[in-house]
């Protein structure tokens, strides 16, 4: 939680030196070039750029996918080297912030969603309408296997686009078959569409174990970007239309809260942190969990090794209410300004969201195919989809998704930490919803004047 709070510290303190290095590097308005202005490398120019993921930064099943991909790019672009370089997912556009400020900036770096309106506005990222040009972005989107046209957009901002939408997921319900079975519940069967639905299947499972059975992500410190869509399921919003307003305090977002409030006071709903929550899904100890579908490589392991069966359903409903996923995840943007580097940053760009990158990255890691017609009959994905139907729930929420928010302002991160710090005051430690949600509400909103 404090790490949060003290990156967001750091931004604000050092926001005057990022933005006059912003204003030198980034590019400006929508009145770009067509066919844009980016060089072209000649075929013996050795260029060395820095690539900032913190997917590099999970050992194992995401670092070991994504330096595949460096790696085949590098053999087919034998005069870009490209040094992949590990952040935290909690604070990657500090860490560039940093950088920035130390004049050895990342060229790409790999931003989640809530970092869009800072990078944009204030860190420098490179305005790529501009830079490419919209006949490159209309290339890059389109193809054999076009963008989904709900993806394709993630990254603009003012009516150009900052990234390329890179990798994300939707918030997956994960069930433990064993533990409903051990209960007299079939878990392919039951009824999980609702939330009520899902707390009176917990109740069975808790009262065979008498154990939580139940874990959310989404309510628990840096699990914001899922706890918005349960807000909009519901019928609430965490900013207003015109980004002026906090609406979290609202009674429907007070009422999502209290949802969550009773499932802990009955005692069906784990309290740990994001990390122990899928650690214990994943080694059997909880029935349900609801997490982002990213994990779904970490669970197949769990699920083998302790030998029970994963199985997958997409987010429940509030009542009769329609579903609202919304996106984890990142994109890549751009802050090169040398312009052999900026040719190069952006062919590693277009490679690392090609046909053959979704190949990898949702096989390996889980993340939805962005260019989901790759799993339509005859794609290069139909055959793995058909074989690994846990994808499926994550497909069928992409035709619903709604966009991951990013608060405006230098202190989007202290807002959300307001938000998270509220939520989990009020299902875990007692504290009046209603009160808490309305003050955390009214902090955020001095924070975003």
């Amino acid at each position: 939680m404090k790490l949060r709070a003290r990156r967001a510290g750091l931004a604000a303190t050092a926001i005057l030196g990022v933005a006059a290095l912003a204003g030198c590097s980034s590019a400006t308005g929508s009145a770009a070039d067509a066919s844009g202005t980016l060089v072209e490398l000649s075929d013996d120019q050795q260029v060395e750029i820095v690539f900032e993921s913190y997917n590099l930064a999970n050992v194992g099943t995401w670092s070991d996918a994504i330096n595949q991909l460096l790696d085949e790019f590098m053999v087919e672009h034998p005069n870009i080297s490209v040094v992949g370089q590990p952040s935290s997912s909690a604070g990657t556009a500090a860490s560039v912030q940093q950088q920035l400020l130390a004049g050895a900036a990342p060229d790409i770096a790999q931003l989640t969603f809530n970092e869009l309106d800072f990078a944009a506005t204030t860190l420098g990222a490179q305005n790529l309408t501009a830079l490419v040009g919209q006949e490159g972005l209309d290339a890059q989107f389109g193809g054999e296997y076009p963008y989904h046209e709900r993806a394709a957009v993630l990254a603009d901002w003012d009516d150009a686009a900052y990234g390329l939408p890179y990798v994300f997921s939707t918030p997956v319900l994960w069930t433990n078959a064993e533990a409903f079975a051990a209960a007299g519940l079939d878990a392919e069967t039951v009824d999980l569409s609702t939330w009520e639905a899902v707390s009176e299947v917990a109740a069975t499972i808790t009262a065979a174990t008498d154990a939580p059975s139940l874990s959310i992500s989404c309510v628990i410190t840096g699990g914001s970007w899922c706890m918005q869509g349960l807000f909009r399921s519901n019928g609430a919003d965490v900013l207003s239309a015109d980004r002026a307003s906090i609406e979290f305090g609202s009674d429907a977002a007070i009422e999502t809260v209290q949802t969550f409030t009773d499932m802990f006071e009955s005692g069906i709903l784990t309290n740990e942190d994001s990390t122990s929550q899928y650690e214990a899904f994943a080694q059997g100890k909880t029935a349900i969990h609801v997490n982002t579908s990213a994990l779904q490589g970490a669970f197949m392991m769990g699920a083998e090794a302790g030998g029970w069966q994963l199985g997958a359903r997409t987010l429940p409903a509030f009542d009769d209410q329609a579903v609202v996923p919304t996106n984890s995840g990142s994109f890549l943007a751009m802050f090169a300004t040398d312009p052999a580097k900026q040719a190069a940053a952006w062919e590693l760009m277009q490679w690392m969201t090609s046909e053959r990158a979704y190949e990898i990255i949702s096989t390996q890691i889980g993340y939805l195919p962005l260019r989901s017609s790759m799993t339509e009959e005859g794609g290069p994905l139909h055959e793995w989809v058909a074989q690994n139907p846990l994808v499926k729930p994550n497909l069928e929420q992409l035709d619903a998704l709604e966009p991951w928010v990013s608060y405006p302002g230098d202190s989007y991160a202290q807002v959300d930490q307001v938000l998270a710090t509220a939520i989990e005051e009020s299902i875990y430690y007692g504290a009046d919803p209603t009160a808490t949600m309305r003050e955390a509400a009214d902090r955020a909103q001095g924070l975003i004047e």
